[in-house]
Order: structure tokens, then sequence, then C-alpha cells
């Protein structure tokens, strides 16, 4: 490859004429790369290209064609959660330490602080044996206990046993991807998904209509609407965007790369596919949670976060109630074990389950262990959701970590997946960390994993990052066949330490339109072992292979050089700018 020494200035031309690999690796190097490249990734060697690739960021944080937009993950747009007072202790209401079943103890306990306005139901220190779900169905109520070695929650029984089966017609049971032993979701949501044997939406219940929306770019933040009278300020509430039968929509998230027109979308992406015959339900429109930031007028308002995709005519957009839910509440300081019963077959696990968040917005898990578990911590349509220093440990999970059904805006950090005391059996699978399904803002960050990969899991993730991560990488990236694409467009891989030499599915510019893989380490090759969705031109971009790069993730390994790609996707965008060097060195967040 020619030498990219010579750097050029980050011009307007280089930020959004990204029409092909070619014109990315000349933006960001200044060099053109050969001419066979075309068909696959770019490959830059200069590790200084990451800070290029970031300034250009800064210039336009909303609607950079490769980078995505995660700069407002997690609780409240990337704020700490708060530590509210403590209320309640379980063990007024019963609970015990003696082995004694605690679990409706805790139930109430949480029943009592939730109609009481909220605060923390404070669990002090012993093993707690619980047959069944602890159930999170109201806002601003916290279960805290004083330490995750100190405080344990030995659930005896699996959801399966101690809440009820589900499973589909296939034999597959819904509890290896969702459901959690202690679960954050409405009691509206519940009573919905029981009425409908879980067979049903999983997602939001959806109020009114309260406004139409113009067209408008990704990107933007100010929007025509209708009517804005029944809109305030700090109002959450759900763009919804209809996905219409010709697949634009799909095309779209997934960057518009020429192999999106020859995509047979009816037939390898039903469950996407509007007229396809097996769409979910769950798809039929795109949903994004998002607050109202100001109303100007009758007609101008302005959202809280730039648009992650374009509102055009074809595609019908509109405000809508977000209906009923769960904000402010949180999981903290203790430990879940589960009984150690033996892991199933792939998909047949009956629910020996960690925290689930579903249909949910702006909580919290904070220092929080799960042991012996199917489904570690799991996002079902859940915004803006922050879990800090977690981990997963005990015998071989199947999800340690799920993001899934249209869950936007989560931020996972300073996690560990534990070594499996006991590995995975034959028959069985472990994922790692999961994307899937039209989800996207998600960013996982600052985390050793012991066990999994980087599951991209099909239904078309777009606009996430995995960053500052040392793994070895030993599971598989799953989804059915018929979810569709792995990737959507602007996934971001950065700054990962691989210490078993295995690229598959974190080197992902070979399969991942419009992505981005900067500075993965320990590594030979750059191929991600993946089949490719899309044929021709995916437009990704790969910087600097096998080497630190210049802009880094502050990883849970030793590195000398100190900027991040954090969930504020660089306070780069939000600082005055200062001297070159100073803001490579100086802009991580948490610093």
């Amino acid at each position: 490859m020619p030498s990219t020494s010579a750097r050029p200035a980050i011009t307007r031309r280089g930020l959004f004429g990204l029409g092909a690999a070619a014109t990315a690796a000349t933006a960001l190097t200044g060099t053109a790369p050969p001419a066979q490249a075309a068909e696959a990734a770019t490959v830059s060697q200069d590790s200084d290209a990451s800070a290029d690739l970031l300034e250009q960021w800064r210039a336009a944080p909303g609607s950079h064609p490769l980078v995505p937009d995660v700069s407002r993950a997690g609780y409240r747009l990337g704020s700490k959660p708060p530590t509210p007072p403590v209320v309640a202790k379980v063990t007024d209401f019963g609970a015990r330490t003696d082995g004694t079943d605690s679990a409706a103890a805790f139930n109430d306990a949480i029943r009592w602080a939730g109609e009481n306005g909220g605060g923390v139901v404070l669990v002090p220190p012993g093993v707690y044996t619980l047959s069944g779900p602890v159930w999170m169905h109201w806002s601003n109520v916290v279960l805290r206990g004083a330490s995750r070695d100190s405080t344990v929650l030995h659930f005896t029984r699996t959801l399966d046993d101690g809440y009820r089966p589900n499973r589909q017609d296939s034999g597959n049971s819904r509890w290896s991807w969702t459901g959690g032993q202690i679960w954050f979701v409405s009691p509206e949501r519940r009573a919905q998904c029981e009425a409908e044997d879980y067979a049903g939406t999983e997602g939001w219940l959806l109020g009114d209509v309260l406004a139409e929306i113009g067209a408008a770019s990704r990107g933007q933040q100010t929007l025509v609407v209708s009517d804005s009278s029944r809109l305030s300020a700090g109002d959450m509430v759900v763009l919804e965007c209809q996905n219409p039968s010709d697949a634009g929509l799909l095309r779209h998230l997934a960057g518009d790369v020429p192999g999106t027109q020859s995509y047979d979308w009816p037939r390898r992406a039903p469950q996407l596919v509007t007229g396809s015959g097996g769409q979910y339900v769950q798809y039929a429109t795109l949903q994004w949670p998002v607050r109202v930031e100001a109303v100007f007028n009758k007609r101008l308002i302005r959202l809280s976060q730039p648009l992650k995709y374009d509102l055009r005519p074809g595609w019908p957009a509109r405000l809508r109630d977000i209906g009923p839910t769960v904000s402010e509440a949180g999981v903290e300081r203790l430990t879940i074990r589960n009984e150690l019963v033996p892991q199933t077959a792939h998909n047949r696990h009956p629910g020996s389950n960690g925290v689930c968040f579903q249909a949910v917005h702006d909580c919290w898990a904070r220092d929080v262990r799960v042991e012996n578990c199917d489904l570690g911590f799991g996002f079902t349509s859940a915004k803006s959701v922050t879990l800090t220093e977690v981990a997963v440990g005990g015998r071989a999970a199947h999800h340690s970590f799920a993001c899934r059904m249209q869950s936007n805006d989560n931020l996972v950090e300073h996690f560990e997946i534990e070594r499996f005391i006991v590995p995975v059996p034959s028959g069985a699978v472990h994922h790692g960390l999961n994307l899937e399904g039209l989800s996207s803002g998600n960013v996982y960050r600052r985390g050793r994993m012991s066990e999994g990969t980087f599951d991209t899991h099909r239904a078309l993730p777009f606009e996430n990052a995995r960053t500052a991560i040392t793994v070895e990488n030993n599971g598989s990236v799953g989804g059915s066949a018929a979810s569709g694409p792995l990737f959507g467009a602007r996934m971001a891989h950065w700054n990962v330490v691989i210490t078993n030499a295995r690229s598959y599915a974190i080197t992902i510019a070979d399969v991942a339109p419009r992505s981005v893989t900067v500075g993965v380490q320990g590594v030979d090759g750059t191929g991600s072992g993946l089949s490719r969705d899309f044929s021709g031109d995916l437009e990704s971009l790969l910087v600097g292979p096998t080497e630190v790069p210049r802009v880094i993730g502050s990883a849970a390994h030793s590195c000398t050089s100190s900027t991040v790609l954090p969930s504020r996707l660089i306070t780069l965008a939000r600082r005055p700018r200062r001297p070159s060097g100073s803001v490579r060195a100086r802009a991580a967040i948490g610093e």
C-alpha cells in the first residue's frame, strides 16, 4: 500500500463525499487504495487516521457517513444515575436469610415503595432465597444491596418454574433471550404479554398520535410538525416511522450501499419486510423513543438527540405517546445467583436469567453480578439504560448481554464476562455482546471478556459501538436466517485487544456496510469469518489493524494513550478546540 505519511486537511468533500471506500481512505489518509479494494474494506495503516476520523465526526457529529452517533448513550443521555434515599428494607416485609422463600417479601417491599412515591428498597447483607421473579413495576424505585459480595439473591427456580413456561411452536424457549429474575417492566406491558401468551409484541404500548412530522435528514434535531399543541419540553415520546413494503427504509438503515438494491429483502429478511407474510409485528414500524427538548411554536420543535436516519415522504412519521412504562428505577450492589443447573441445548433454556429491561427508559443496574445464567442482562425495547460495573459468571451462559427488539441508546460499561466454571456443553452456544433487531445508538465499552464474541444477531442493528474491550474471542454469532442482514450501517469496533488471535466477528469491514473497524490488536488477519449479506462495495473502513489507535478507548488492559471513543462519542464534539495534541490527550470521558 502506498505511504500514508501525507495527511491533508479535513474538508467537507472528505467528510460527506464517501461514495466509495476509496474516497473514505483518501479523506482519512491522503492516499488512494489499490483498485481491487473496491469490493472489500479499505485498510489504512496510519494510526493517526483514528484521530482524523473523529475530527471529521466533530465537524458533523450526527451525520458522519461512517461513524455512529452514540453521543448520548445511557441514562438521561449519558448522565450518572442518581442515588436516592432509603425508604424501606426487605426485612421489614418478612424477608429472611435462613432459607425461607422471600420472593413475596421482596415484591411487597417494592410495591410499597412504588405506591408511596419511590426510593430505595434496601437489602441488608445475607443470602436470600427466592422462588420467583422480582417485579420492578414502578418508576422511581431502586433495589439496593450492601455490596455484590455480601448481598446475594439465590433464585431456586427458573422462569419456566417460578413464573410460567414461554415456548414457541418450534419448542424453543423465549427465556433464552428475554425475561429476568429481576424484571423492569410496566404491569400493563406484562399483562399484555401474558394475554398474548408472549407471542405478540414485546415493545412499547403506544398511545395517541401527538403530531405528524415532515421530511427531515439524518443529524437534524429541529423538526416541522403538523401541530405542537400536544407536545411540551421534557416529554418522552416515540418517533414512529412506517416501514414500507418496498424495503426502502431498510435499505437506508443499511447505508444505501449498492448491494442493498440487489439484496432480496422479502425472501432473505421476511421478519423485517412488510407484506412478506413473515414479518414480526414489532418491525412494522421503526420506533425510537426521544425527548422533546423545546417547542418553538405551533409547527416547530427540537428533539434532544439528532435523528439517526432520514424521514422521507414515503415513510410517514409521527410522534406518539410512549404509553405505560417504568423510568428512574434501578438495581444495585448485589449478586443474582441462579441455582446451578446444567445448560440446555441452544434456545431451549428454561430461564435461569438475570436482569431484564423491557419497554422502559432511563433506568440502571450498578455493581451487579449474575451467576449461572441463560441470559445475564437483557434489553428488550429498552431506551437510555446504563449498566455499569456489571459481571456475568458461574457456569456457561447463552447470552451474557442481549440488546434486541429496537433497543436504543443504552450504555454497558466497566463490564466483565468471567471465565465460566462450567464450559459451554455440546449443542449449546455462548454469544457474548449481542446487538440485533433494529437496535441503534448502543455502546459496549471498557470491558473484559474471558468468554464470547461481538455477537451481531441479524435483523439489521445499526449505528452502535463496541470499544475499549479485551476479549478472548471464543463465542459465536447467531440469529434467525429469516431475520435478514447481520449489520446495518455505521457499526464501530474501536480499540479492541484480542487475546487468542481470532478476528472472527470483530474485524467487520468486509461484511458491515459503512462501518469502521479501528485498532483491533492481537490478530494476524483482518477477515470477519462471516458471510456477506450485501454484494459490491460496502464503503466500510478498516484503520490501523493490529496497532493501538492514536485515539483509543480506555480498556481493561493497560495502554499509553489516553483518549477515548466514549458514549459521548468524544467530548471533542462539545469541548472548545485546544491545540492539536491537547485535544487527543485529554478528551476522554470520565477523566
